[in-house]
């Protein structure tokens, strides 16, 4: 890693202050993973609609004042309306949820849980995270599971974003962090490798780092089998069948070890591993990888010319290639790609991971997943529990052991576990195989959702509890950067409304843990940071106030002398011997192929009104009527096969549901692949359809790729 050089202490934060209407709050948007810079202006008094105004933070590095539509519109989230400010719980005699106190709510849940606990076993209670809750929240969370209800079962949604890349990360490198450099890197390297993601949709102010990239001189080659917003503006696209980006990695090496560009000397000085990983590549010719992919061989040539002659290169990987029953291991193939290339540990050039959800990369570096620790420490190691314990307070043998993955966990429930506490998640949505894990939840003894609105999760709930948003609480989030950042609380919340904190903090009491769950964020923090020292992703010697000072502070920072370290790996990897490992991996097929009876590839992915499960974005009326439902993008020769009609509804039918919803003709999409967008529940809820096939490195379910049919929907049924 990058050596620090000294820098001076700083002191506690001051108190935040909250927004007036003529100085606004700096704070950060609400959604993706580059936590964009933005400013809270309260609305005057007696002022029609949100209760503030978002103004742009020009000075803020990460997006320099652009925000997205979702961002310009996070105010509406605000608005009395869209959310939840009262507890709710389930009516015994209706059936129904109705309005009650907090005690009486709270009382509720802590029963439910404890009377689970007591009746089948501690691991019969379930907690389930999000990778949109602070680090304070997400430390809390996990600490809670593990300490008050002593369970093993939590996990968070985060496992369904970026867990293949995270286990690739820690794999090859021994540490991971999305991007091991600043995003103004990218805007200097010579050429960006771009694997699965649409920035233009999904991160829009992430453009302009490609934009001044090619202003620069610099080259752009986009991978996604649809030519999307982002692949209009590459030098070349690469359109593989979904499901092979594996292949295409190892054809790309294989490539650049037949034409003599390996690097030999970094290869030799800074790796390990890399005759298997170059037997494995070898194995993938250029002719046989086209048949694979459907990506003709002078492309692959091109490709590899490109990448190998720039002045530094890059490869970004987001959903596409991760979200695959195989993801860890094409990841694993794209970094050897870039480490055989002598494409990393070096400035301008490495591989990175576009990290999906606000928090998502600091969501699973504190604790709410299934096997780990905060400070990114592994549950099952002695020497981390001893450390924990000991912030905690508690013997190390108390902590359970490492419990089930994100849909492992999912599909126990209403079996081995009876009992869920879920916060800032909405599974019934987003989670693969999505009908069967509604039954599953509807299958619980007993469910408690805190959340900001009533999702479709929540109205399974027999408790709600409405917490605070972003902008009425204060605490830190970790961009796609590693950059540690604060968000400050500029409104207080609505009456009725309480914090995640509070909500932990009162239910710790309730079941016998009058202290150790803080609801003051910042105290929480400093807790994380003594938990996390010395740790993989050590947050140390960071402060609110030093965060508020340097416009966010990059871990790992050991302490407050240290100035944080934006560049990760120019001097060593963090493995024992500091090299970076080679894994060899070979191509397999998509754990669900199409065939005669499902003779068509569905992927999903994002759009750029909507955000996840669109809990939030489908109330703001601005992108509910820019995106106001799903959709299948189809190409007109696929549809004419099947008498699908443009605009017209279309049946999409796996093996695990069927999904309806209108056609919408493309020739950016490849004829033998449909894609559906996945924000809505409903006849149109996209991952009804897709396969809850495992990753066995990192759990992530195969979201990307399943067999489908298509046929258009009869004018009865329409009807």
């Amino acid at each position: 890693m990058t050596a620090a050089t000294p820098r001076t202490a700083h002191a506690p934060a001051a108190p935040p202050q909250e927004a007036h209407a003529s100085a606004p709050v700096e704070t950060h948007c609400p959604y993706c993973s580059l936590q964009c810079g933005m400013g809270l202006r309260r609305a005057p008094a007696g002022a029609a609609g949100p209760p503030a105004e978002v103004v742009e933070r020009p000075a803020f590095p990460v997006n320099r004042g652009a925000l997205c539509g979702k961002g310009r519109t996070a105010a509406e989230l605000l608005a009395p309306g869209a959310r939840l400010t009262e507890p709710l719980v389930r009516d015994t005699a209706t059936g129904r949820l109705v309005p009650a106190d907090w005690e009486t709510a709270l009382r509720r849940v802590a029963d439910g849980l404890a009377r689970t606990g007591a009746a089948y076993g501690k691991d019969a209670v379930g907690v389930f995270g999000g990778g949109g809750l602070t680090n304070e929240k997400a430390y809390a969370l996990g600490k809670f599971a593990r300490v008050v209800l002593g369970t093993s079962q939590i996990d968070y949604n985060g496992r369904f974003c970026m867990s293949s890349a995270a286990a690739a990360h820690q794999r090859a490198f021994g540490l991971d962090r999305g991007l091991p450099f600043p995003l103004a890197d990218i805007a200097r390297t010579g050429c960006v490798l771009l694997v699965g993601s649409n920035l233009a949709e999904t991160m829009p102010p992430a453009l302009r780092y490609l934009t001044e990239l090619k202003e620069n001189g610099g080259r752009l080659i986009v991978v996604d089998p649809r030519r999307t917003r982002t692949a209009e503006q590459a030098d070349l696209h690469l359109a593989p069948r979904p499901g092979t980006d594996l292949a295409l990695a190892l054809g790309l090496l294989h490539l650049v070890v037949a034409e003599g560009r390996t690097d030999e000397e970094f290869i030799a000085a800074r790796t390990s591993g890399w005759p298997a990983a170059r037997a494995a590549a070898m194995a993938h010719w250029p002719e046989l990888v086209e048949r694979i992919t459907g990506v003709p061989v002078p492309q692959l040539r091109a490709a590899v010319r490109l990448f190998c002659e720039a002045d530094g290169s890059m490869v970004l990987t987001a959903r596409g290639p991760e979200q695959q029953a195989k993801g860890t291991d094409t990841v694993g193939a794209w970094i050897n790609l870039c480490l055989a290339t002598g494409r990393a540990g070096r400035e301008r050039s490495g591989y990175g991971c576009l990290t999906g959800q606000g928090n998502g990369q600091g969501g699973r570096e504190h604790g709410q997943k299934a096997d780990q620790l905060p400070g990114y420490r592994k549950l099952a190691d002695p020497a981390a529990r001893a450390h924990v314990a000991g912030v905690w307070g508690v013997p190390p043998d108390s902590l359970p052991g490492p419990g089930r993955s994100a849909y492992e966990l999912l599909d126990a429930l209403g079996r081995d576990v009876r009992a869920l506490l879920l916060m800032g998640s909405n599974p019934v949505v987003s989670a693969p195989r999505a009908a069967h894990v509604e039954q599953r939840i509807r299958a619980l003894d007993f469910l408690a959702v805190a959340d900001v609105v009533l999702s479709e999760t929540a109205a399974l709930a027999d408790v709600v509890l409405p917490v605070a948003q972003w902008a009425e609480e204060t605490g830190t989030t970790t961009n796609l950067e590693g950059r540690v950042l604060l968000r400050r609380r500029a409104l207080s919340p609505p009456p009725g409304v309480r914090t995640d904190l509070e909500v932990l903090n009162a239910l710790a009491s309730h079941l016998g843990w009058e202290k150790g769950f803080p609801a003051d964020p910042e105290e929480v923090f400093d807790e994380l940071r003594r938990a996390s020292a010395g740790g993989p992703a050590d947050y140390a010697g960071i402060t609110y106030r030093r965060i508020a000072t340097e416009d966010g502070v990059f871990w790992p920072c050991a302490d407050e002398d240290h100035p944080g370290t934006p560049r990760l790996f120019l001097d060593r990897f963090a493995t024992p011997d500091g090299r970076a490992r080679f894994v060899p991996v070979t191509h397999r097929p998509a754990a669900e192929e199409p065939d005669e009876a499902y003779p068509v590839v569905l992927t999903t992915g994002r759009v750029l009104a909507q955000y996840q499960s669109g809990a939030q974005t489908r109330r703001v009326p601005d992108l509910n009527t820019a995106a106001p439902g799903p959709y299948v993008e189809i190409h007109p020769r696929l549809a004419r096969q099947h008498g699908i009609e443009n605009g017209r509804p279309v049946a999409v039918t796996s093996r695990r549901g069927r999904a309806v919803a209108p056609a919408r003709y493309s020739e950016a999409i490849r004829s033998d692949t449909v894609f559906m967008p996945f924000h809505w529940p409903g006849p149109g809820r996209a991952n009804t359809l897709t396969n809850p096939a495992l990753d066995p490195t990192s759990g992530m379910p195969e979201f990307k790729v399943c067999a489908v049919r298509v046929e258009a929907v009869a004018p009865e049924e329409e009807a």
